[in-house]
Order: structure tokens, then C-alpha cells, then sequence
């Protein structure tokens, strides 16, 4: 850990190619991502940590099931395919003790 993630990476890759989904809204799920990419990169952190932390990021994303409902839109089975494949991608990078079912285990998309 404390190594940076490669900036040109193509965040919810599914979502982005997808008129369906607000881009808008999609750059709210991204920044959640990032946001963990940060504080991952401050260093080291224990298992409860990063559990806390996606923790933390899949309840922000909860949150905003409702606004894209508001637009026409929601979290369906392709967002939760693309969030996973992002999730998935942070726990390689940074060879996280977390598997995928576990950092999204709030999820209520």
C-alpha cells in the first residue's frame, strides 16, 4: 500500500458508455471510488479499517440510488456489475485482505 493508482484508469467503465445512467450522477459514484483510492494511499491500514472504509463508500453510493431513480435511472444489475469491477480492481492494486462481496456488503443496489 501506499503507492499511487493509476490516473488514467477508466472508472465504471459500463456506466459512462450508458446514456441510461446520469453522468452527473456516475461522477458521484466515481469520486466515492476515488475517495477510497486516496485514503488508501496514505498507507498502511488494518483489515477493520478498510472494511470501514468501503463500508463508508457503499453507504454514500446507497444514498444516491434515490436521486437516480429522480432521473429516470438506478443502480441496476449493469451499475452493480461496473461498481464491482472498480471494487474488485482496488483490491488487486493494493492487495487488500477484502473480497469483493465483503467491501460492497451494504449495498442496497
Amino acid at each position: 500500500m501506499g503507492s499511487k493508482y493509476d490516473r488514467a484508469y477508466h472508472w465504471l467503465q459500463g456506466m459512462y458508455a450508458d446514456r441510461y445512467y446520469p453522468k452527473i450522477l456516475v461522477d458521484r459514484v466515481r469520486a466515492e471510488l476515488e475517495r477510497v483510492v486516496g485514503w488508501l494511499e496514505l498507507g498502511e491500514h488494518d483489515a477493520d479499517e478498510i472494511q470501514a472504509e468501503f463500508d463508508s463508500m457503499t453507504k454514500a453510493i446507497n444514498e444516491l440510488s434515490g436521486i437516480f431513480y429522480e432521473n429516470d435511472s438506478e443502480l441496476d444489475t449493469n451499475a452493480r456489475n461496473a461498481i464491482a469491477i472498480d471494487v474488485i480492481n482496488i483490491i488487486k492494486y493494493f492487495d487488500l485482505p477484502v473480497k469483493v462481496d465483503a467491501a460492497l456488503r451494504l449495498r442496497t443496489w
